[in-house]
């Protein structure tokens, strides 16, 4: 039974999940922020933290395994290893900030903007 077990599944098979997932982390990590739906936003906002602690506490080579199975470029790899971790060296949590800028205008869905603070 599934008793207290919630995730945001994005109506999405496990697969399709996982790579929408890694491309929006790729995209938020190379761009500095993205605009999207704010259940794709809270969906990505725990994994970006997970991989600036990763990258941060972690020994290098378990780090770049772990971060390589999320993120889809060796660019936004290098972007979180060379500045991102200096940039949040002193911080331990709270990354990412999501702020609204209202809906979308074909079927009026709520959009954010989630951005590295």
């Amino acid at each position: 039974m599934r008793h207290q077990v919630k995730k945001n599944r994005l109506s999405r098979p496990r697969g399709q999940r996982r790579l929408l997932v890694g491309n929006l982390a790729t995209s938020l990590i190379l761009h500095g922020k993205i605009q999207t739906t704010k259940a794709r936003a809270k969906a990505i906002q725990p994994v970006i933290d997970k991989l600036i602690i990763t990258a941060k506490t972690k020994d290098k080579r378990i780090a770049i395994q772990a971060v390589g199975k999320i993120l889809q470029t060796e660019a936004s790899s290098k972007i979180l290893f060379d500045k991102l971790v200096k940039k949040y060296q002193d911080r331990a949590t709270g990354f990412t900030k999501i702020s609204e800028i209202g809906f979308r205008a074909g079927d009026a869905a709520p959009l954010v903007q989630i951005e590295l603070m």
